[in-house]
C-alpha cells in the first residue's frame, strides 16, 4: 500500500508540474512506468549511498593514516630531543676535555720556561768560560805578534846591509864594464874611420868617371840637335819660299775671280729683283697653298684618328659579336631551363590546387561534423535538463538525496560543458592551422607570381559554420 500512496503523490506532482520523463508526459505514463522510474531513482540513491560509504571509508582510512603519521611525528620529535640531549652532553664532554687539555698545555708551558731558564744559565756560564779562553788566547797572540815584529826589524836591517853591499859590488862591476866598452868603441871607431876614407876615395873616382861619360853624351846630343835644327831651318825656308810664290799666284787669280764675282753679283742683283717681283706675285698663291697644306695636314690627322678608331671599332665589333654569340647560347640554355621550370611550376600549381581543395574539403567536413556533434550534444543536454527538472518536480525525494542528485547532475553538466569547450577549442585550433597554412601558401604563391583568386583560396572565416550556444540550468527547490 505505501507504494500506492507514493504513486498517487507522484501523480499529483505530475499534474501539478506537467513534466516529461523519457520523452513521455507524466500524465500519460502508466503505473509500471512510474514504478520503473522510481526504482531507477532508488537505484541511483543506493549508488549514491554506496559512494557515500566509500568516501566515509576513505575518510576513516585517511584519518588512520593521519594518526599513524602523527604518532611517527611524535616519535621523531622524541628521537630529535634525545639527539639534542646527546649533542649537549657531547658538547659538555668536549668542553671538559678542552679544559683538561688547557691545563696540560699550561703545565707544559711551565716546564718549557723552566727548562729554557736552565739552558740560558748554562749558556751564560759556558759563554763566560769561552770569553776567558779567548782573552788568554788574545794575550798569547799579542806576545807572538811583538816577537814577530822584532824579528822583522832585525831581518830588515840585515837586508839593508846586504843591499848596500850588492850596490857597491854592482857599481864596481859597472865601472869595469864601462871602461871595457869605451876601449872597444875607440878601436871600432878607428876601424870605421879607415874604412870610411877608403870608401870616400872609391866613390870620388867613380863619380868622376860618371861625370866624364855624361859630358861626352851631352856634347853628342848638342851636336845632333844642331844638325837637326839646321836641316829643319832649311826645310822651313824652302817651304815659306814656296808659300810666297803660291800666294802671289793666288792673289792674281783671286783678283780675276773678284772681277768675275762683281759681274756675277750685278747679274744676280738683276735676277734678285726679278725674283722679288715674282715672289711678290707668288705670295697670295703661297698663302693659299699653305692653307691647303694645313687643311691637308688636319685631314691627315683626322684620317689617322679615324683609321685608329676604325681598327678599335673592328676589334670591339669582333668582341661584341663574340659576346652576342655567347649571350645567344646562354639565352637558349636559359630559355630551355625556363620552359622546364615553367612545366615544374604548372605541375606544382596543379598539385597545390588539388591539395588545397582537398584540405579545404576535409577541414569543412570536419568542422561540419563537429558542429553537428555539438548541436546533438546541446539538444541532448537540453532534453536531459528538462527531464531532470520534471523528475525532480514529479518525485518527492528527501532533501539529502535531492542534494546529492543535484550535485551529481551539476558535476555531469560541468563535464559536458568542459567537453563542449574542448570541442570548440579543437575547432578553433583546426581553423587556426588552416589559416596559417593559407597564409603560408599565399606567401609562396606571391613569390611564384600566382594570385590568390587564381587558386581559389579561402580563409577559415568563409568556411566556418554558424555555432549555436546552449545553456542548461537546473533549479532545485
Amino acid at each position: 500500500m505505501p507504494p500506492k500512496k507514493k504513486a498517487g503523490k507522484s501523480g499529483k506532482g505530475g499534474k501539478a508540474g506537467g513534466g516529461i520523463i523519457d520523452g513521455v508526459s507524466m500524465t500519460e505514463m502508466s503505473r509500471e512506468q512510474l514504478e520503473a522510474f522510481a526504482l531507477r531513482i532508488r537505484d541511483e540513491l543506493e549508488r549514491e549511498r554506496e559512494e557515500r560509504n566509500f568516501f566515509q571509508l576513505e575518510r576513516d582510512r585517511l584519518y588512520t593514516f593521519w594518526e599513524i603519521t602523527r604518532q611517527q611525528l611524535e616519535e621523531n620529535k622524541a628521537e630529535l630531543c634525545n639527539k639534542d640531549r646527546a649533542i649537549e652532553e657531547a658538547a659538555e664532554k668536549h668542553d671538559m676535555e678542552i679544559k683538561i687539555y688547557k691545563q696540560k698545555v699550561k703545565h707544559l708551558m711551565y716546564d718549557h720556561h723552566s727548562h729554557l731558564a736552565e739552558l740560558k744559565a748554562n749558556n751564560m756560564v759556558t759563554l763566560k768560560m769561552a770569553e776567558n779562553d779567548y782573552c788568554e788566547q788574545e794575550l798569547e797572540l799579542e806576545n807572538d805578534k811583538k816577537a814577530l815584529k822584532a824579528q822583522l826589524v832585525e831581518m830588515g836591517l840585515t837586508h839593508e846591509e846586504e843591499i848596500k853591499a850588492l850596490r857597491l859590488e854592482h857599481s864596481s862591476e859597472l865601472s869595469e864594464l864601462r871602461n871595457k866598452f869605451s876601449a872597444e868603441a875607440e878601436v871600432l871607431e878607428g876601424k870605421m874611420d879607415a874604412r870610411l876614407a877608403s870608401l870616400r876615395n872609391q866613390l870620388s873616382l867613380k863619380h868622376k868617371l860618371e861625370l866624364a861619360e855624361v859630358e861626352e853624351r851631352k856634347n853628342q846630343q848638342i851636336q845632333h840637335l844642331v844638325n837637326n835644327h839646321q836641316q829643319a831651318f832649311s826645310e822651313l825656308k824652302a817651304y815659306y819660299n814656296d808659300i810666297t810664290v803660291n800666294n802671289l799666284a793666288l792673289i792674281t787669280s783671286l783678283k780675276e775671280q773678284m772681277a768675275k764675282m762683281k759681274d756675277n753679283e750685278e747679274r744676280i742683283e738683276k735676277k734678285l729683283k726679278e725674283v722679288s717681283n715674282e715672289n711678290k706675285k707668288l705670295v697670295q698663291p703661297l698663302r693659299e697653298a699653305r692653307e691647303q697644306v694645313t687643311d691637308l695636314q688636319r685631314q691627315l690627322t683626322n684620317y689617322n684618328k679615324d683609321k685608329t678608331s676604325l681598327s678599335n671599332m673592328k676589334k670591339h665589333l669582333s668582341y661584341v659579336t663574340k659576346q652576342l654569340e655567347d649571350l645567344t647560347n646562354e639565352y637558349d640554355v636559359l630559355e630551355m631551363a625556363f620552359e622546364k621550370v615553367k612545366e615544374e611550376r604548372d605541375d606544382l600549381h596543379d598539385k597545390f590546387v588539388s591539395a588545397i581543395l582537398e584540405l579545404q574539403q576535409k577541414s569543412s567536413m570536419k568542422n561540419v561534423l563537429l558542429e553537428k556533434k555539438l548541436q546533438i550534444l546541446t539538444a541532448a543536454l537540453e532534453q536531459r535538463d528538462v527531464q531532470v527538472a520534471e523528475v525532480m518536480a514529479a518525485t518527492n525525494i528527501d532533501p539529502k538525496a535531492m542534494h546529492s542528485v543535484n550535485k551529481k547532475l551539476e558535476e555531469l553538466l560541468a563535464t559536458k560543458n568542459n567537453q563542449i569547450q574542448e570541442l570548440q577549442l579543437e575547432v578553433a585550433r583546426v581553423m587556426k592551422i588552416h589559416d596559417d597554412m593559407v597564409i603560408n601558401l599565399e606567401g609562396r604563391l606571391k613569390a611564384m607570381g600566382i594570385s590568390r583568386e587564381e587558386v581559389g583560396l579561402h580563409s577559415s572565416s568563409t568556411l566556418r559554420p554558424k555555432t549555436h550556444k546552449s545553456s542548461a540550468s537546473v533549479s532545485t527547490q
